[in-house]
């Protein structure tokens, strides 16, 4: 059995079996991390201005393949799949930039915890945490020395799908900060643990589920691996004593423990919530992360069967012309072409807007699972990803591997006022895309990810979530949700006059009274369009 790596050995870069819950190699301490990755911290809704940690029992420790035991009466076990620190040396009083210096070696972790019992110690995590078997380590551990921390990747499966994949580029509190902070205070001792946060995808597992862990680092010569970080999920057989804490849960928790309102089978709330106070536990004391203006609830049913027909026959520029007589000029997204001619688009609008660069604020937003990340992470059947991004064309909004992210999802399209890079690559994916044109710079040299859901301006006109997306050769447009109907059945009417003007035209007829009709030739159609009533035809 081989020991926790010491600073004595760190020259070697192999991963090393370690089994951290045998007594003779348990850590002394195990220090938890709440918050980190900025996907997690968007996805709780608050931002931490400096980290907040919690202690896990040693008894806790267990190592890859023991089961993890959820009590009968409770339903909100959850999983947390985590980088964790081994400290090399004992250290007090370190810099950040000498911190991840103490470190000799990175392993898997899963910090369970029991949000049935979140309520009953105040936010120290005690009883939440702590159980046997809450926090398995391992199996391997891979050395330090060499690594870059800020490149190194944790993912989580549970019964063999992935639920969990993040990287440490653009951690809200780098792991030299987490150790110096922590010795600023106290003695962090060779052995010691830390858990450094757990990136979005956290969610609640079942008796009977496997979930597993992994980290890795990608960019470091071989890969080096944890290897998989396996837990068993199985029923205790056994209630909680009532002269103890007893499961207690509301919405809140199971929001937070499922990972979203949907997730846990709860209804939307309001965006404008989301920084509000929650639960005791993890984000104490830290403020909203932010605000979202509330916006309209997409209705989901107005695309019918017989609407989709006629949009299908209907010319983006009939429709704009419809919109226009009820008032509205402003309805075209300006500028874009798209990467497929020929190929419509319909669908209801997503939206993610993105602000400008600047250097400070890309470190915390820009990386991880990012708001254009979890944009498309998140698409529907029937959504075109609409991104603002100010009409900006010297840098790439969207590449291949998320518009084909986009269209394993379901999304009819992609509709950027900014660039697209790798522009052939994407056109291969097969999505419609409507942009600005291309360009080879990745994201962060204009835009930093911001928002997702919101209202944006694209291409000069405003977009909100559940706008009805049109796109042809000509252009796009959008149309409000409580005029499509009305509109649709308009501009079909209006194509159909103007394909029989067309043959009209087409005979011989003189423009002039026919284009438009006057009152002889609005007649005449009447008449033709009676007899194809008469015939069964629309």
């Amino acid at each position: 059995m081989t020991e926790t790596p010491s600073a004595d050995h760190q020259d070697s870069q192999a991963p090393s079996p370690v089994d951290f819950s045998d007594r003779r190699h348990r850590p002394g301490k195990i220090i938890a991390l709440h918050l980190n990755y900025p996907s997690r911290i968007a996805q709780r809704g608050r931002s931490p201005k400096f980290p907040g940690y919690f202690l896990k029992a040693g008894s806790s420790v267990s190592r890859s393949g023991e089961a993890i035991e959820r009590p009968e009466g409770t339903e909100l076990l959850a999983y947390e799949g985590e980088i964790a620190l081994v400290l090399g040396e004992t250290c007090r009083r370190v810099s950040p930039e000498e911190g991840w210096s103490k470190v000799s070696g990175i392993t898997a972790a899963n910090d369970w915890g029991l949000y049935d019992l979140r309520h009953a110690d105040k936010g120290s995590n005690l009883k939440n945490k702590s159980g046997d078997g809450y926090t398995p380590l391992g199996p391997n551990v891979i050395p330090a020395a060499g690594l870059d921390p800020t490149q190194l990747r944790v993912r989580t499966w549970v019964n063999g799908e992935l639920t969990q994949d993040d990287t440490t580029e653009g951690l809200a509190f780098p792991f030299g900060q987490l150790i110096a902070d922590l010795s600023q205070l106290m003695t962090l001792e060779a052995g010691d643990v830390i858990l450094t946060g757990t990136p979005a995808g956290s969610s609640v597992a079942q008796p009977g589920d496997v979930v597993e862990v992994e980290v890795d680092a990608p960019q470091a010569p071989g890969t080096p691996s944890t290897g998989r970080l396996i837990t068993p999920v199985r029923s205790s057989g056994r209630t909680l004593a009532d002269f103890g804490a007893q499961p207690q849960v509301d919405d809140t928790q199971r929001e937070e423990a499922w990972g979203s309102r949907e997730a846990a089978g709860l209804a939307p709330q309001p965006a404008a919530a989301s920084g509000e106070a929650r639960g005791a536990g993890e984000g104490a004391g830290v403020e909203p992360y932010r605000y979202v203006p509330d916006t309209p609830a997409a209705d989901r049913t107005l695309l019918t069967t017989e609407l989709r027909a006629k949009i299908e026959e209907t010319a983006v520029a009939t429709i704009t012309a419809q919109l226009r007589k009820r008032g509205i000029d402003n309805a075209t997204i300006d500028g874009v072409r798209p990467t497929h001619p020929g190929q419509r688009i319909l669908g209801y609008a997503k939206t993610l807007r993105y602000v400008p660069n600047r250097e400070d604020l890309f470190k915390r937003f820009g990386g991880g699972f990012n708001a254009q990340k979890r944009a498309m992470d998140t698409v529907e059947p029937d959504d075109v990803v609409v991104m603002e991004a100010r009409g900006e064309t010297g840098t790439g909004t969207l590449g291949d591997v998320l518009a084909l992210r986009a269209q394993v999802r379901g999304a009819t399209a992609v509709v950027t006022d900014g660039g697209v890079r790798d522009s052939a690559a994407v056109a291969e994916v097969g999505l419609q895309v409507y942009s600005n044109g291309a360009h080879p710079a990745v994201l962060g040299r204009r835009h930093i990810p911001w928002e997702v859901g919101g209202t944006i301006a694209c291409g000069g006109t405003t977009v909100q979530p559940g706008d009805i997306i049109i796109g042809d050769d000509d252009g796009v447009v959008v149309v409000p949700p409580a005029l499509l109907a009305e509109v649709v059945d308009a501009a079909w009417e209006q194509e159909q006059q103007d394909a029989w003007v067309y043959e009209q035209v087409e005979a011989g007829h003189p423009v002039d009274g026919l284009f438009p009709p006057n009152a002889e030739w609005k007649s005449k159609y009447e008449q033709y369009r009676q007899s194809r009533v008469n015939q069964g035809e629309r």
